[in-house]
């Protein structure tokens, strides 16, 4: 499985048959570890994700949650394993910060975990 590969390579799932989740492996060699992309704030490519999504970039439903994310950005099972540092898919460092009174941590709203059910993918 993907996510015991070595941090910095993708795992892409299908959940429920139709959506592409996209998620970022963080861990070291056979260590499962990896970060769902839950949502994006477009800051480029906006027309592009507007004819993917079919729906204006300035909806907040163009990109938010994690299957809304992945299509917007044209995710599918063919970037599943794929290196983060290549000229495929790459992460990039755009200088972004946030102050820590701006980072909040919630619980999810309909997640599994909180109901104390086992969650499986």
């Amino acid at each position: 499985m993907i996510t015991y590969s070595e941090g910095g390579v993708s795992y892409v799932y299908l959940c429920y048959g139709i959506h592409h989740l996209f998620n970022i492996v963080t861990s070291i060699k056979n260590e499962p570890h990896a970060i769902l992309i839950r949502a994006i704030d477009p800051l480029i490519g906006k027309e592009t994700i507007q004819f993917r999504r079919n729906m204006p970039v300035t909806k907040a439903a163009v990109s938010s949650g994690p299957g809304s994310a992945a299509k917007a950005l044209g995710i599918d099972r063919a970037i599943n394993a794929k290196d983060l540092n290549g000229e495929e898919i790459w992460i990039e460092d755009h200088g972004i910060r946030y102050n820590p009174d701006e980072i909040a941590v919630t619980p999810r709203v309909g997640s599994l975990m909180r109901r104390n059910t086992p969650f499986y993918h």
